[in-house]
């Protein structure tokens, strides 16, 4: 049941003016402005319920839309504890999961079968270099190259046909003469890559005016979060959905849009009141995490950006210590003094490890901070760990299911065909690929053709037969039942777990193998019982999708020192954080400085500064090594930005030795404190 009326008077109680008059308003367009540490979420989240209770909008034609898996569960979970149970919930996702929703079911408009795949980025790699080989044999182009020219075209909207030629560099050059084969090829797959999640519903809703009126419709209320973070396709997308009603929420700071290298506009933001005349702007400025002098420093710095919209953060945590500035001889005395601080602070107030962070401009300088933790015993945790789906038992059984729901998948069939062992050489492989090349089969289609046949020995095509029938026969006797029960027989039909213990190392290898198959098969469980009309077509893109994302995501805090770069910080807080590398040619980064595009590594020096909730720490170093060199290193220009009123420089001059000294004082005054 709900919670009674008094009760969520007295929620929106909590709330301050600023938030609660955009919980509230519902006369139009609205662009909330937050600030960092402002609660946001919480505001989106009373928003929702107040459209619901208050509009009596229904909750499943309501649309949140956000970056991220965590942070839109995140907001499932904040809606729900206002709502309590027994209702319908709005649509709550990232967006490439809305335009997955749109694509699935406007799929035979664009061209697609049922079933299509959503290749990720090593799939599409895959394709890219085959193109490249071709179109370019002997190109030292690097694949990733073509590939992140393909996707800006495409998440500007930029087909094909319109790329501009003459403008292009010599990789852009060759990325223009793969576009148009790349997405010919991945049609005939059935398939999409991450980009078409997005730009096909676009490139739909812009030419179709039954279908935008049929989403239009489905929709009454959109919010969006992190609006500064979208990029041209996905503007559109939102432009498009709202449509003529203006039933809009964008929540956004433009002072923290560090994502320009994969599309971003802060722009965005400034259109849309070019887009709506009658939006209204709320900003939302008191900070619920940092101390004053923090606010102070953040504001100083972030002032000397243009702004269409100033705001000024401010607390009542009180102002709090002084921001602490110290420069280290080299880049391993900056570790080590951060490495010895982090364990004397420790040691006099009595913070765990995941109270503290060390925020870098770029992951090389990662490296000595490990080896400095790792000396000192400090538990760490490194951002852009490895991924669930890296593993290769789980990319296996993630490619069987794949063909299962799109037998069209050749990339799946390539990497499964022998795994399990079925007798099936590179050779025959190699012939497979290429008659089905001249063919245009897919490679399932052409596992039975005469002209594989033709090519191959009698027993390879024999083979390649079973495999090809047993796939083929197993799809259609399955099709029907729940994805949990497929994969489970799947798993018994080709004997996976000996495989797994053919193909590993040891025992205790094998059995970890095997409990990550397990913990897949529970995953799959769970996105059924989700929703039961879920056929293994929607798990599969369920799971792809979620490996994509994920991988753009944060890990959850664990008791360690975080470890991580400036962007992936972004969204979390510590009570300890120390700005390393705060140098010219770092933080600004040279390739900025040569661009002429500091103002937004001055927004990634402002979010790494209104991370911190207590301490703030900066540091930059004389000299440090690059490219096998030592340079003479000079103070970032951001410095001198900052209130020197406020700032409390510590050792200017640094012995190495005396440092290291401390350290181990103050490790063995732990380890002795730890054995009383």
């Amino acid at each position: 049941m709900p919670p009674p009326p008094c009760a969520e008077q007295h929620t929106l109680q909590q709330l301050n003016q600023q938030q609660r008059e955009a919980v509230q308003y519902d006369q139009g367009p609205l662009l909330v402005l937050a600030g960092a540490g402002s609660g946001k979420t919480g505001v989106i989240a009373h928003k929702i319920a107040n459209l619901i209770r208050k509009r009596e909008i229904p909750p499943e034609r309501i649309t949140a839309i956000t970056f991220t898996n965590k942070a839109a569960r995140e907001m499932r979970e904040r809606v729900r504890g206002l709502l309590g149970q027994g209702r319908k919930r709005p649509w709550i996702s990232t967006f490439h999961t809305l335009g997955l929703r749109i694509l699935r079911a406007e799929a035979g408009a664009l061209g697609y079968r049922k079933g299509f795949s959503i290749l990720d980025a090593g799939d599409c790699a895959s394709l890219l270099a085959d193109l490249m080989r071709r179109n370019a044999p002997g190109t030292d182009i690097a694949v990733n190259v073509v590939q992140q020219a393909i996707s800006a075209w495409k998440y500007a909207l930029i087909a094909p046909d319109d790329v501009v030629q003459h403008e292009l560099l010599p990789a852009q050059k060759l990325a223009a003469r793969c576009y148009a084969p790349y997405c010919d090829t991945l049609m005939t797959f059935n398939a999409v890559d991450f980009d078409d999640l997005i730009m096909g519903p676009v490139r739909l809703l812009s030419s179709d005016p039954d279908v935008l009126a049929h989403w239009c419709n489905e929709i009454d209320y959109m919010l969006v979060d992190e609006y500064q973070d979208t990029n041209v396709s996905q503007y559109e997308l939102v432009r498009l959905l709202v449509g003529q009603h203006h039933r809009l929420t964008a929540v956004g700071d433009d002072d923290q849009s560090i994502y320009a290298w994969r599309g971003a506009k802060p722009d965005n933001i400034n259109e849309l009141s070019r887009d709506f005349s009658d939006l209204k702007v709320i900003k939302l400025e008191q900070n619920y995490r940092s101390s004053g002098i923090i606010l102070k420093t953040a504001n100083a710095l972030i002032s000397n950006n243009p702004h269409s919209y100033v705001k000024k953060l401010w607390s009542e945590h009180g102002f709090g210590d002084k921001v602490r500035v110290f420069v280290a001889n080299s880049e391993h005395d900056e570790t080590e003094r951060i490495a010895n601080d982090i364990l004397h602070r420790r040691l006099l107030h009595g913070f765990g490890f995941e109270d503290y962070a060390v925020l870098l401009r770029s992951n090389f300088q990662a490296r000595l901070f490990e080896h400095a933790f790792r000396e000192r015993e400090i538990p760490y945790v490194l951002s852009g760990g490895r991924s669930f789906f890296d593993y290769t038992e789980i990319k296996d059984c993630i490619c069987y299911l794949r063909l299962l729901a799109n037998p069209s998948d050749n990339n799946a069939l390539l990497r499964i065909i022998n795994s399990p062992r079925r007798g099936i050489g590179a050779q025959t492989v190699k012939a497979l690929v290429d008659v089905a090349a001249t063919t245009e089969l897919s490679l399932l289609e052409t596992a039975v053709c005469d002209a594989f046949r033709a090519r191959v020995s009698p027993l390879a095509a024999k083979r390649v037969a079973l495999f090809a029938d047993w796939l083929t026969t197993f799809q259609q006797t399955h099709e029907s039942a729940p994805p949990a029960n497929t994969f489970a027989l799947l798993l018994g039909d080709i004997q996976f777990d000996d495989w797994l213990d053919q193909t590993s190392d040891d025992e205790k290898a094998a059995e970890r193998r095997k409990e990550n198959v397990v913990e897949l098969q529970r995953w799959i469980e769970r996105i059924y019982q989700a929703d039961e009309s879920r056929t293994v077509a929607d798990v599969v893109a369920a799971l792809t999708l979620f490996d994509i994302t994920a991988r753009q995501e944060n890990d959850d805090k664990v008791d360690g020192v975080a470890l991580t770069t400036l962007h992936a910080a972004k969204g979390l807080e510590y009570g300890h954080v120390y700005l390393a590398g705060f140098e010219e040619n770092l933080l600004p980064h040279r390739s900025s400085i040569e661009q002429n595009t500091i103002e937004e590594e001055r927004r990634l020096a402002y979010v790494g500064i209104t991370r911190a909730k207590r301490t703030l720490t900066i540091t930059c170093s004389r000299t440090r090594k690059r490219y096998g060199q030592i340079e003479t290193c000079e103070p970032s220009r951001f410095l001198e930005e900052l209130p020197a009123d406020e700032l409390n420089w510590e050792g200017k001059t640094t012995d190495p030795q005396a440092n290291r000294a401390a350290g181990r004082g103050t490790l063995d005054s732990l380890r002795r404190m730890l054995n009383t």
